[in-house]
């Protein structure tokens, strides 16, 4: 069977099975199904794909965050820029606003061993209460990575064992992975020899926007384009 007749049949079980579940989509889409989930119905979903045969998520191989809230407003998107030259740059004071209520994602990656094939869940939550269900109760192997999406990104996982830091320090202020985090970070750390441990301090690098100075365009992308073909080499007389 095919890439594509597998997904074929994945795509039918869940129209089968996830009929009368409101709010659930999906796409099929560079040889990849994703399918977005209510926050309210991710376990009722989760339970479905894990336990019934013709689906048979056996393996949660990955869970991670995304940050929307800089979505489309990246300050190295500069073809739209209305400068020139060396002050290319992104007018801050024009970029499209994020929406407050899907700022945060969480994103599954589900494989099946049953029928060799991987499938891909969305659950989308808002800015100012980013809580979700943990899945370690389907899955045991979603416990490092919802912690690390915990971590870096402030998601909490209601139901899960253990839910501390694992990348950061025990200290450490903020979520590293947000977009409002500074690239500076927050405080700066190195060892002190006079007391003998790690210390923290304000930090001393001053911020700054990491914007090329030069794009340059490259033909190999373009439609089309084939490279000239080598000329002969002359022979030797």
């Amino acid at each position: 069977m095919s890439p594509q007749e597998r997904l074929e049949e994945l795509e039918e079980a869940l129209e089968e099975f996830l009929e009368d579940v409101e709010g659930c989509t999906w796409q099929i889409a560079r040889g990849e199904l994703t399918l977005t989930v209510p926050r309210a119905r991710l376990l009722e979903v989760m339970e479905i794909l894990r336990t019934h045969i013709q689906i048979a998520m056996e393996q949660c191989i990955d869970v991670c965050g995304v940050d929307y809230s800089e979505y489309g407003r990246s300050e190295w998107a500069t073809s739209d820029a209305p400068n020139t030259g060396f002050e290319r740059g992104v007018d801050r004071d024009h970029r499209p606003e994020a929406d407050p209520a899907n700022r945060f994602c969480v994103v599954y990656h589900l494989m099946s061993l049953t029928h060799n094939v991987r499938m891909r869940v969305k659950t989308y939550l808002d800015a100012e209460n980013p809580v979700v269900d943990s899945v370690t109760g389907i899955w045991a192997s979603a416990n490092w990575f919802e912690r690390e999406a915990f971590d870096l990104f402030g998601i909490l996982f209601i139901g899960h064992p253990d839910l501390r830091r694992i990348l950061t320090d025990y200290g450490f202020i903020g979520h590293p992975f947000r977009k409002d985090f500074p690239l500076i970070g927050e405080v700066e750390m190195r060892y002190d020899p006079e007391q003998g441990r790690v210390v923290y301090e304000p930090v001393s690098v001053e911020p700054r926007t990491l914007v090329p100075r030069v794009i340059r365009d490259d033909m190999r992308y373009e439609e089309g384009w084939k490279p000239e073909p080598a000329e002969p080499e002359a022979e030797a007389e």
